[in-house]
Protein backbone atom coordinates (compact mmCIF):
# COMPACT_ATOMS: atom_id res chain seq x y z
CA UNK A 1 0.00 0.00 0.00
CA UNK A 2 1.32 3.44 -0.95
CA UNK A 3 2.62 5.47 2.01
CA UNK A 4 2.08 8.99 0.65
CA UNK A 5 -0.70 11.52 0.00
CA UNK A 6 -2.91 9.76 -2.54
CA UNK A 7 -3.81 13.00 -4.30
CA UNK A 8 -0.33 12.80 -5.82
CA UNK A 9 1.31 10.26 -8.06
CA UNK A 10 5.06 9.72 -8.45
CA UNK A 11 6.73 9.52 -11.85
CA UNK A 12 9.88 7.41 -11.75
CA UNK A 13 12.45 6.49 -14.35
CA UNK A 14 15.41 4.23 -13.53
CA UNK A 15 18.94 4.02 -14.86
CA UNK A 16 20.48 0.65 -14.11
CA UNK A 17 24.18 0.05 -14.66
CA UNK A 18 25.24 -3.58 -15.05
CA UNK A 19 28.92 -4.46 -14.83
CA UNK A 20 29.64 -7.17 -17.37
CA UNK A 21 31.31 -10.53 -16.76
CA UNK A 22 33.92 -10.16 -19.46
CA UNK A 23 37.43 -11.41 -18.72
CA UNK A 24 39.05 -8.14 -19.79
CA UNK A 25 38.09 -4.48 -19.74
CA UNK A 26 36.09 -2.61 -22.37
CA UNK A 27 39.00 -1.17 -24.33
CA UNK A 28 42.14 -2.92 -23.06
CA UNK A 29 43.32 -6.36 -21.91
CA UNK A 30 43.43 -5.63 -18.15
CA UNK A 31 41.59 -8.09 -15.90
CA UNK A 32 38.11 -7.23 -14.58
CA UNK A 33 38.45 -9.52 -11.56
CA UNK A 34 36.86 -8.02 -8.43
CA UNK A 35 38.75 -7.73 -5.13
CA UNK A 36 42.31 -7.49 -6.45
CA UNK A 37 44.95 -5.29 -4.77
CA UNK A 38 44.15 -1.60 -5.33
CA UNK A 39 45.54 -0.13 -8.56
CA UNK A 40 46.90 -3.49 -9.79
CA UNK A 41 44.60 -4.10 -12.78
CA UNK A 42 45.63 -1.02 -14.76
CA UNK A 43 47.54 -0.13 -17.92
CA UNK A 44 48.25 3.02 -19.99
CA UNK A 45 45.01 2.52 -21.94
CA UNK A 46 42.56 2.46 -19.02
CA UNK A 47 44.56 5.21 -17.31
CA UNK A 48 44.21 7.38 -20.43
CA UNK A 49 47.93 8.00 -20.98
CA UNK A 50 48.81 10.24 -23.94
CA UNK A 51 49.12 8.45 -27.28
CA UNK A 52 47.37 5.19 -26.32
CA UNK A 53 44.51 3.77 -28.40
CA UNK A 54 41.47 1.86 -27.13
CA UNK A 55 40.39 -1.41 -28.79
CA UNK A 56 36.75 -2.48 -28.39
CA UNK A 57 36.14 -5.76 -26.55
CA UNK A 58 33.96 -7.99 -28.76
CA UNK A 59 32.38 -9.65 -25.71
CA UNK A 60 31.03 -6.27 -24.60
CA UNK A 61 29.12 -5.96 -27.87
CA UNK A 62 27.82 -9.53 -27.76
CA UNK A 63 26.70 -9.15 -24.14
CA UNK A 64 24.74 -5.97 -24.82
CA UNK A 65 23.13 -7.59 -27.86
CA UNK A 66 21.97 -10.43 -25.62
CA UNK A 67 20.43 -7.93 -23.19
CA UNK A 68 18.84 -5.89 -25.95
CA UNK A 69 17.24 -8.89 -27.60
CA UNK A 70 16.07 -10.32 -24.26
CA UNK A 71 14.27 -7.03 -23.50
CA UNK A 72 12.63 -6.71 -26.94
CA UNK A 73 14.83 -3.79 -28.04
CA UNK A 74 15.54 -2.76 -31.60
CA UNK A 75 19.22 -3.17 -32.46
CA UNK A 76 20.81 -0.29 -34.36
CA UNK A 77 22.73 -1.50 -37.43
CA UNK A 78 25.22 1.30 -36.72
CA UNK A 79 26.07 2.87 -33.36
CA UNK A 80 28.86 5.16 -32.23
CA UNK A 81 30.89 6.00 -29.14
CA UNK A 82 31.22 9.41 -27.51
CA UNK A 83 33.40 11.00 -24.87
CA UNK A 84 31.56 12.08 -21.73
CA UNK A 85 33.78 14.77 -20.23
CA UNK A 86 33.91 15.56 -16.53
CA UNK A 87 36.49 15.80 -13.77
CA UNK A 88 36.44 13.50 -10.79
CA UNK A 89 39.38 12.13 -8.75
CA UNK A 90 38.67 8.49 -9.73
CA UNK A 91 38.48 9.27 -13.46
CA UNK A 92 42.12 9.72 -14.51
CA UNK A 93 41.32 10.25 -18.20
CA UNK A 94 38.98 13.15 -17.47
CA UNK A 95 36.30 11.50 -19.62
CA UNK A 96 34.39 8.26 -19.99
CA UNK A 97 33.88 6.46 -23.27
CA UNK A 98 30.13 6.01 -23.59
CA UNK A 99 27.37 6.20 -26.19
CA UNK A 100 25.20 9.26 -26.61
CA UNK A 101 23.29 10.12 -29.77
CA UNK A 102 23.52 6.66 -31.34
CA UNK A 103 23.06 3.88 -28.74
CA UNK A 104 23.19 0.27 -29.86
CA UNK A 105 19.79 -0.80 -28.40
CA UNK A 106 16.59 1.18 -28.01
CA UNK A 107 12.80 0.96 -27.71
CA UNK A 108 12.40 -2.21 -25.62
CA UNK A 109 10.42 -3.22 -22.54
CA UNK A 110 10.17 -5.61 -19.62
CA UNK A 111 7.03 -6.84 -17.89
CA UNK A 112 6.66 -7.09 -14.12
CA UNK A 113 3.97 -8.89 -12.16
CA UNK A 114 2.42 -6.38 -9.77
CA UNK A 115 0.12 -8.92 -8.18
CA UNK A 116 -1.45 -12.26 -9.04
CA UNK A 117 -2.39 -12.10 -12.71
CA UNK A 118 -1.79 -8.36 -13.17
CA UNK A 119 1.22 -7.38 -15.25
CA UNK A 120 2.68 -4.02 -16.19
CA UNK A 121 4.90 -3.24 -19.15
CA UNK A 122 7.73 -0.79 -18.42
CA UNK A 123 9.41 0.71 -21.45
CA UNK A 124 13.16 0.79 -22.00
CA UNK A 125 14.34 3.95 -23.75
CA UNK A 126 17.84 2.72 -24.54
CA UNK A 127 20.64 0.36 -23.55
CA UNK A 128 24.12 1.58 -24.31
CA UNK A 129 27.74 0.58 -23.77
CA UNK A 130 30.22 2.49 -21.64
CA UNK A 131 33.21 2.04 -19.35
CA UNK A 132 33.18 2.33 -15.59
CA UNK A 133 35.06 4.91 -13.53
CA UNK A 134 37.31 4.09 -10.58
CA UNK A 135 36.41 4.13 -6.91
CA UNK A 136 37.02 6.80 -4.28
CA UNK A 137 37.38 5.47 -0.73
CA UNK A 138 36.23 7.99 1.88
CA UNK A 139 35.55 5.92 5.00
CA UNK A 140 39.11 5.86 6.37
CA UNK A 141 40.93 7.98 8.97
CA UNK A 142 43.11 9.39 6.19
CA UNK A 143 42.57 11.53 3.14
CA UNK A 144 40.40 10.10 0.37
CA UNK A 145 42.08 7.23 -1.48
CA UNK A 146 41.50 6.25 -5.10
CA UNK A 147 41.45 2.74 -6.56
CA UNK A 148 41.46 2.78 -10.37
CA UNK A 149 41.10 -0.98 -10.87
CA UNK A 150 37.49 -0.43 -11.94
CA UNK A 151 38.42 2.15 -14.61
CA UNK A 152 37.53 0.73 -18.01
CA UNK A 153 35.45 -2.20 -16.71
CA UNK A 154 32.64 -2.67 -19.26
CA UNK A 155 29.15 -1.53 -18.35
CA UNK A 156 25.78 -1.42 -19.96
CA UNK A 157 23.34 1.28 -18.90
CA UNK A 158 19.65 0.40 -19.11
CA UNK A 159 17.48 3.52 -19.15
CA UNK A 160 13.76 3.05 -18.52
CA UNK A 161 10.89 5.21 -19.68
CA UNK A 162 9.24 7.24 -16.85
CA UNK A 163 6.57 4.53 -16.61
CA UNK A 164 7.08 3.55 -12.97
CA UNK A 165 4.43 4.81 -10.55
CA UNK A 166 5.48 3.48 -7.15
CA UNK A 167 8.55 2.34 -5.19
CA UNK A 168 7.15 -1.20 -5.34
CA UNK A 169 7.07 -1.11 -9.13
CA UNK A 170 10.64 0.19 -9.08
CA UNK A 171 11.67 -2.70 -6.82
CA UNK A 172 10.04 -5.22 -9.16
CA UNK A 173 11.61 -3.62 -12.22
CA UNK A 174 15.15 -3.71 -10.81
CA UNK A 175 14.57 -7.28 -9.62
CA UNK A 176 13.45 -8.23 -13.14
CA UNK A 177 16.49 -6.55 -14.73
CA UNK A 178 18.76 -8.43 -12.32
CA UNK A 179 17.01 -11.70 -13.12
CA UNK A 180 17.45 -11.15 -16.86
CA UNK A 181 21.16 -10.21 -16.73
CA UNK A 182 21.97 -13.18 -14.49
CA UNK A 183 19.95 -15.58 -16.68
CA UNK A 184 21.89 -14.28 -19.68
CA UNK A 185 25.16 -14.82 -17.83
CA UNK A 186 26.37 -11.29 -18.56
CA UNK A 187 26.40 -9.89 -14.98
CA UNK A 188 26.48 -11.46 -11.51
CA UNK A 189 23.85 -8.98 -10.27
CA UNK A 190 25.68 -8.28 -6.99
CA UNK A 191 24.37 -4.89 -5.83
CA UNK A 192 26.53 -4.85 -2.68
CA UNK A 193 29.73 -5.16 -4.74
CA UNK A 194 28.47 -2.57 -7.20
CA UNK A 195 28.17 -4.81 -10.23
CA UNK A 196 24.51 -3.78 -10.46
CA UNK A 197 23.78 -0.15 -9.60
CA UNK A 198 20.61 1.87 -9.80
CA UNK A 199 19.90 5.61 -10.04
CA UNK A 200 16.37 7.00 -10.05
CA UNK A 201 14.82 10.13 -11.55
CA UNK A 202 11.82 11.06 -9.37
CA UNK A 203 9.09 13.67 -9.59
CA UNK A 204 5.55 13.97 -8.26
CA UNK A 205 2.39 15.52 -9.67
CA UNK A 206 -1.28 15.73 -8.77
CA UNK A 207 -3.27 12.84 -10.16
CA UNK A 208 -4.81 13.77 -13.49
CA UNK A 209 -1.94 16.10 -14.42
CA UNK A 210 -0.09 15.27 -17.63
CA UNK A 211 2.86 17.60 -17.16
CA UNK A 212 5.85 16.21 -15.25
CA UNK A 213 6.95 17.84 -12.02
CA UNK A 214 10.51 18.92 -11.23
CA UNK A 215 12.64 15.82 -10.92
CA UNK A 216 15.50 14.89 -8.65
CA UNK A 217 18.06 12.15 -9.15
CA UNK A 218 18.58 9.69 -6.30
CA UNK A 219 21.84 7.69 -6.19
CA UNK A 220 23.60 5.20 -3.91
CA UNK A 221 20.81 2.60 -3.65
CA UNK A 222 22.78 -0.63 -3.37
CA UNK A 223 20.02 -3.11 -2.53
CA UNK A 224 16.46 -3.83 -3.63
CA UNK A 225 15.18 -2.80 -0.21
CA UNK A 226 17.04 0.51 -0.36
CA UNK A 227 15.60 1.26 -3.81
CA UNK A 228 12.12 0.98 -2.31
CA UNK A 229 12.92 2.87 0.90
CA UNK A 230 14.82 5.71 -0.81
CA UNK A 231 12.06 6.32 -3.33
CA UNK A 232 9.40 6.23 -0.61
CA UNK A 233 11.32 8.87 1.32
CA UNK A 234 11.93 11.11 -1.70
CA UNK A 235 8.30 10.97 -2.86
CA UNK A 236 7.10 12.08 0.58
CA UNK A 237 9.80 14.78 0.76
CA UNK A 238 8.70 16.29 -2.55
CA UNK A 239 5.00 16.17 -1.62
CA UNK A 240 5.73 17.87 1.72
CA UNK A 241 7.57 20.67 -0.11
CA UNK A 242 4.70 21.24 -2.52
CA UNK A 243 2.09 21.13 0.23
CA UNK A 244 3.98 23.79 2.21
CA UNK A 245 4.12 26.08 -0.83
CA UNK A 246 7.79 25.49 -1.61
CA UNK A 247 9.32 24.29 -4.85
CA UNK A 248 11.23 21.09 -5.58
CA UNK A 249 14.81 21.89 -6.57
CA UNK A 250 16.31 19.87 -9.40
CA UNK A 251 19.33 18.25 -7.79
CA UNK A 252 21.26 15.04 -7.32
CA UNK A 253 20.68 13.28 -3.99
CA UNK A 254 22.43 10.45 -2.18
CA UNK A 255 20.52 7.85 -0.16
CA UNK A 256 21.95 7.57 3.36
CA UNK A 257 20.87 4.10 4.49
CA UNK A 258 22.09 4.67 8.05
CA UNK A 259 19.86 7.71 8.61
CA UNK A 260 17.12 6.58 6.22
CA UNK A 261 17.15 9.94 4.38
CA UNK A 262 18.37 11.47 1.13
CA UNK A 263 21.12 14.10 1.26
CA UNK A 264 22.02 16.69 -1.39
CA UNK A 265 25.02 15.86 -3.57
CA UNK A 266 24.87 18.73 -6.07
CA UNK A 267 22.30 20.86 -7.84
CA UNK A 268 21.84 20.38 -11.56
CA UNK A 269 22.73 24.04 -12.06
CA UNK A 270 26.13 23.30 -10.56
CA UNK A 271 26.55 19.97 -12.35
CA UNK A 272 29.13 19.61 -15.07
CA UNK A 273 28.19 20.04 -18.70
CA UNK A 274 29.38 16.71 -20.03
CA UNK A 275 30.23 18.20 -23.46
CA UNK A 276 29.70 14.95 -25.31
CA UNK A 277 31.58 14.69 -28.57
CA UNK A 278 32.33 11.75 -30.89
CA UNK A 279 35.08 9.41 -29.69
CA UNK A 280 37.81 9.90 -32.31
CA UNK A 281 39.71 6.69 -31.56
CA UNK A 282 36.90 4.17 -32.09
CA UNK A 283 35.10 3.34 -35.32
CA UNK A 284 31.30 2.85 -35.42
CA UNK A 285 29.91 -0.52 -34.32
CA UNK A 286 28.17 -2.24 -37.23
CA UNK A 287 25.75 -5.06 -36.36
CA UNK A 288 24.49 -7.25 -39.19
CA UNK A 289 21.18 -9.09 -39.19
CA UNK A 290 23.13 -12.36 -39.36
CA UNK A 291 24.99 -11.44 -36.17
CA UNK A 292 21.74 -10.51 -34.41
CA UNK A 293 20.07 -13.76 -35.49
CA UNK A 294 23.03 -15.79 -34.23
CA UNK A 295 22.90 -14.10 -30.82
CA UNK A 296 19.13 -14.60 -30.62
CA UNK A 297 19.56 -18.37 -31.09
CA UNK A 298 21.83 -18.53 -28.01
CA UNK A 299 19.40 -16.80 -25.60
CA UNK A 300 18.24 -18.92 -22.66
CA UNK A 301 14.61 -19.54 -21.83
CA UNK A 302 12.95 -16.39 -20.46
CA UNK A 303 12.59 -16.53 -16.63
CA UNK A 304 8.83 -15.94 -16.71
CA UNK A 305 8.32 -18.53 -19.45
CA UNK A 306 10.39 -21.00 -17.46
CA UNK A 307 8.32 -20.36 -14.34
CA UNK A 308 5.10 -20.99 -16.26
CA UNK A 309 6.57 -24.17 -17.74
CA UNK A 310 7.51 -25.46 -14.28
CA UNK A 311 3.90 -25.01 -13.14
CA UNK A 312 2.49 -26.72 -16.24
CA UNK A 313 5.06 -29.49 -16.68
CA UNK A 314 5.81 -30.44 -13.07
CA UNK A 315 2.47 -29.48 -11.47
CA UNK A 316 4.17 -27.53 -8.70
CA UNK A 317 2.53 -24.43 -7.14
CA UNK A 318 3.29 -21.03 -8.66
CA UNK A 319 4.87 -20.02 -5.33
CA UNK A 320 7.40 -22.84 -5.70
CA UNK A 321 8.06 -22.01 -9.34
CA UNK A 322 8.67 -18.34 -8.50
CA UNK A 323 11.38 -19.28 -6.00
CA UNK A 324 12.93 -22.01 -8.12
CA UNK A 325 13.26 -19.79 -11.19
CA UNK A 326 14.45 -16.70 -9.30
CA UNK A 327 17.98 -17.64 -10.34
CA UNK A 328 18.97 -19.59 -13.42
CA UNK A 329 21.46 -21.73 -11.50
CA UNK A 330 18.76 -22.76 -9.00
CA UNK A 331 16.29 -23.57 -11.78
CA UNK A 332 18.97 -25.62 -13.53
CA UNK A 333 19.71 -27.50 -10.29
CA UNK A 334 16.04 -28.28 -9.71
CA UNK A 335 15.54 -29.57 -13.25
CA UNK A 336 18.64 -31.75 -12.94
CA UNK A 337 17.13 -33.28 -9.77
CA UNK A 338 13.85 -33.88 -11.61
CA UNK A 339 15.71 -35.66 -14.44
CA UNK A 340 17.22 -38.01 -11.86
CA UNK A 341 13.87 -39.14 -10.43
CA UNK A 342 12.76 -42.64 -11.44
CA UNK A 343 9.14 -41.51 -11.71
CA UNK A 344 8.11 -37.88 -12.31
CA UNK A 345 4.66 -37.89 -10.71
CA UNK A 346 3.16 -34.70 -9.31
CA UNK A 347 3.88 -35.93 -5.78
CA UNK A 348 7.53 -36.68 -6.58
CA UNK A 349 8.08 -33.36 -8.36
CA UNK A 350 6.66 -31.57 -5.31
CA UNK A 351 9.04 -33.57 -3.11
CA UNK A 352 11.97 -32.39 -5.25
CA UNK A 353 10.67 -28.83 -5.06
CA UNK A 354 10.36 -28.97 -1.25
CA UNK A 355 13.90 -30.25 -0.79
CA UNK A 356 15.40 -27.74 -3.24
CA UNK A 357 13.54 -24.77 -1.75
CA UNK A 358 14.00 -25.96 1.81
CA UNK A 359 17.22 -27.81 2.58
CA UNK A 360 19.28 -26.81 -0.44
CA UNK A 361 18.47 -23.09 -0.13
CA UNK A 362 18.93 -23.26 3.64
CA UNK A 363 22.55 -24.34 3.19
CA UNK A 364 23.14 -21.80 0.42
CA UNK A 365 21.76 -18.93 2.52
CA UNK A 366 23.43 -20.02 5.77
CA UNK A 367 26.83 -20.49 4.15
CA UNK A 368 26.33 -17.41 1.93
CA UNK A 369 27.45 -19.27 -1.16
CA UNK A 370 26.34 -19.20 -4.78
CA UNK A 371 24.11 -21.98 -6.07
CA UNK A 372 26.99 -23.06 -8.29
CA UNK A 373 29.10 -23.62 -5.14
CA UNK A 374 26.55 -25.87 -3.42
CA UNK A 375 28.55 -29.04 -2.71
CA UNK A 376 25.95 -31.74 -3.47
CA UNK A 377 25.47 -32.62 -7.12
CA UNK A 378 21.82 -32.82 -8.17
CA UNK A 379 22.30 -36.51 -9.01
CA UNK A 380 22.97 -37.24 -5.31
CA UNK A 381 19.88 -35.38 -4.16
CA UNK A 382 17.79 -37.22 -6.77
CA UNK A 383 19.24 -40.54 -5.60
CA UNK A 384 18.24 -39.74 -2.02
CA UNK A 385 14.72 -38.75 -3.10
CA UNK A 386 14.41 -42.04 -4.97
CA UNK A 387 15.23 -43.82 -1.72
CA UNK A 388 12.38 -41.93 -0.01
CA UNK A 389 9.99 -42.59 -2.90
CA UNK A 390 10.86 -46.30 -2.94
CA UNK A 391 10.33 -46.64 0.80
CA UNK A 392 13.98 -47.47 1.54
CA UNK A 393 14.32 -44.55 3.96
CA UNK A 394 11.83 -42.24 5.65
CA UNK A 395 11.72 -38.49 5.25
CA UNK A 396 13.07 -38.13 8.79
CA UNK A 397 16.03 -40.39 8.10
CA UNK A 398 16.61 -38.51 4.85
CA UNK A 399 17.32 -35.35 6.87
CA UNK A 400 20.21 -37.14 8.60
CA UNK A 401 21.41 -38.63 5.31
CA UNK A 402 21.38 -35.15 3.74
CA UNK A 403 23.61 -33.77 6.52
CA UNK A 404 25.98 -36.73 6.16
CA UNK A 405 26.14 -36.14 2.40
CA UNK A 406 27.20 -32.54 3.07
CA UNK A 407 29.96 -33.67 5.45
CA UNK A 408 31.31 -36.69 3.59
CA UNK A 409 30.31 -35.99 -0.05
CA UNK A 410 29.39 -39.69 -0.24
CA UNK A 411 26.37 -40.90 -2.18
CA UNK A 412 23.16 -41.49 -0.19
CA UNK A 413 23.16 -45.22 -0.94
CA UNK A 414 26.64 -45.61 0.56
CA UNK A 415 25.62 -43.67 3.69
CA UNK A 416 22.39 -45.66 4.16
CA UNK A 417 24.24 -48.98 3.83
CA UNK A 418 27.13 -47.93 6.09
CA UNK A 419 24.86 -46.74 8.91
CA UNK A 420 22.14 -49.37 8.51
CA UNK A 421 19.44 -46.79 7.95
CA UNK A 422 17.18 -48.85 5.72
CA UNK A 423 13.56 -48.21 6.65
CA UNK A 424 11.72 -51.01 8.45
CA UNK A 425 8.61 -51.97 6.49
CA UNK A 426 8.05 -55.39 8.05
CA UNK A 427 4.45 -55.10 9.27
CA UNK A 428 4.80 -57.87 11.87
CA UNK A 429 7.92 -56.30 13.40
CA UNK A 430 6.31 -52.85 13.57
CA UNK A 431 3.07 -54.31 14.97
CA UNK A 432 4.96 -55.84 17.89
CA UNK A 433 6.45 -52.47 18.79
CA UNK A 434 3.06 -50.71 18.40
CA UNK A 435 1.46 -53.19 20.79
CA UNK A 436 4.18 -52.52 23.35
CA UNK A 437 3.71 -48.74 23.05
CA UNK A 438 -0.06 -49.02 23.54
CA UNK A 439 0.36 -51.33 26.53
CA UNK A 440 2.76 -48.89 28.22
CA UNK A 441 0.56 -45.84 27.71
CA UNK A 442 -2.96 -46.84 28.86
CA UNK A 443 -3.84 -43.30 29.96
CA UNK A 444 -3.15 -41.91 26.46
CA UNK A 445 -5.15 -44.77 24.96
CA UNK A 446 -8.14 -43.78 27.12
CA UNK A 447 -7.73 -40.15 26.00
CA UNK A 448 -7.89 -41.24 22.36
CA UNK A 449 -10.94 -43.38 22.97
CA UNK A 450 -12.66 -40.43 24.68
CA UNK A 451 -12.31 -38.37 21.51
CA UNK A 452 -8.89 -36.74 21.82
CA UNK A 453 -7.65 -38.09 18.48
CA UNK A 454 -4.66 -35.75 18.44
CA UNK A 455 -3.03 -38.22 20.85
CA UNK A 456 -2.30 -40.32 17.78
CA UNK A 457 0.73 -38.08 17.16
CA UNK A 458 2.12 -39.08 20.55
CA UNK A 459 1.91 -42.78 19.68
CA UNK A 460 3.51 -42.21 16.27
CA UNK A 461 6.36 -40.33 17.94
CA UNK A 462 6.92 -43.05 20.53
CA UNK A 463 6.94 -45.76 17.86
CA UNK A 464 9.43 -43.85 15.71
CA UNK A 465 11.59 -43.27 18.77
CA UNK A 466 11.55 -46.97 19.59
CA UNK A 467 12.63 -47.84 16.04
CA UNK A 468 15.22 -45.02 15.94
CA UNK A 469 13.25 -43.39 13.16
CA UNK A 470 13.50 -46.40 10.86
CA UNK A 471 9.89 -47.58 10.91
CA UNK A 472 7.85 -46.80 7.81
CA UNK A 473 5.65 -43.87 8.97
CA UNK A 474 2.77 -44.86 6.70
CA UNK A 475 2.62 -48.36 8.17
CA UNK A 476 2.95 -46.98 11.71
CA UNK A 477 -0.01 -44.63 11.21
CA UNK A 478 -2.17 -47.32 9.63
CA UNK A 479 -1.48 -49.86 12.40
CA UNK A 480 -2.09 -47.38 15.21
CA UNK A 481 -5.38 -46.17 13.74
CA UNK A 482 -6.54 -49.72 13.15
CA UNK A 483 -5.73 -50.88 16.68
CA UNK A 484 -7.07 -47.79 18.44
CA UNK A 485 -10.28 -47.66 16.44
CA UNK A 486 -10.69 -51.40 17.03
CA UNK A 487 -10.79 -50.76 20.78
CA UNK A 488 -13.88 -48.55 20.34
CA UNK A 489 -15.96 -51.49 19.26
Amino acid sequence: MAMWDQRYEPVIGLEVHAQLLTQSKAFCSCSTKFGQDPNSNVCPVCLGMPGVLPVLNLSLVEFILRMGLATHCSVAPRSTFARKNYFYPDLPKGYQISQYEEPICHGGYVEVELEEGRWKRIGITRIHMEEDAGKSIHDLDVDTLVDVNRCGVPLIEIVSEPDIRSPREAYLYVHKIRQIVTYLGICDGNMEEGSLRCDANVSVRLKGETKFGTKTEVKNMNSFRFVEKALEYEINRQIDLLESGEQVVQETLLWDAGQGIVLPMRSKEEAHDYRYFPEPDLVPVVVTQEWTDRIKETLPEDPTERRNRFVAEYNIPKYDADILTSEKALADYFEAVIRGLKTKSEENCKLASNWTMGDVLRVINTEKIAVSDFPLPPAHLAEMLNLIIGGTISGKIAKDVFEDMLKTRESPKVIVEKKGLVQVSDIAAIETIVDEILAKNRQQVESYLSGKTQVLGFFVGETMKATKGRANPKIVNELLRKKLEGRKE
